[in-house]
């Protein structure tokens, strides 16, 4: 009987330390659900080329992770660029850096620009891109990876029209994103300057 009850006090300091562990010592790692919505900007009313995306990024242990930066990397015909200007938010956007990742998650939108004087256009054709991280400490990682189709027609309205965007959606039926163009409506003011 003396064993007994040592063995089940064993048993259950383990339990104990274990889950001690699990929630206030192991750190997990830091995950992102599939967007379910990524945009290519063209002209961005006159700026630099912009990506946009929506996703929930979370951890997988109860610590959480805090995320100093993220960036999307776009390879396309053999040119990588660095889409590596990032901010974030769902109404007004704040420049990204600091945002914490609860193992229930963050979801917003992500807006990736390319530095300043980086000249690109979207072209027709195939894309990979890669969603990374970078959580404190420095440690990098990629999160998503996928390769996205521009077709010519596509291109050729993002180039002709400054409100334009391909926006690519996820369709749970076909398993992959369905691309469309989609126009910005004209800002109070904007059409009005553009007929003069």
């Amino acid at each position: 009987m003396e064993n007994m009850a040592l063995v089940i006090s064993i048993v259950s300091l383990l339990i104990s330390g274990l889950t001690f562990w699990l929630t206030k010592i192991k750190k997990g790692s830091l995950k992102m659900t599939r967007p379910s919505i990524i945009c290519f900007v063209g002209q961005n009313d006159g700026d630099e080329a912009k990506i946009f995306i929506r996703t929930l990024l979370y951890a997988t242990a109860d610590q959480g992770q805090y995320i100093q930066n993220m960036f999307v990397r776009l390879v396309y015909d053999g040119i990588t660029e660095n889409f590596n200007t990032w901010s974030y938010g769902d109404k007004e956007t704040v420049r990204g850096s600091g945002l914490y990742a609860s193992k229930a998650g963050v979801s917003t939108n992500h807006h990736f620009l390319l530095p300043k004087n980086t000249q690109w256009s979207f072209a027709a054709g195939d894309y990979k891109l890669e969603v990374f991280v970078e959580t404190v400490g420095n440690k990098q990682k990629r999160l998503f990876e996928y390769t996205l189709s521009v077709m010519k027609e596509q291109e050729e309205r993002l180039r002709n029209d400054f409100r334009a965007s391909i926006v690519f959606s996820w369709d749970p039926n076909g398993r992959k994103y369905i691309s469309h163009i989609e126009i910005r409506p004209f800002k109070e003011g904007e059409a009005a300057s553009l007929l003069r």
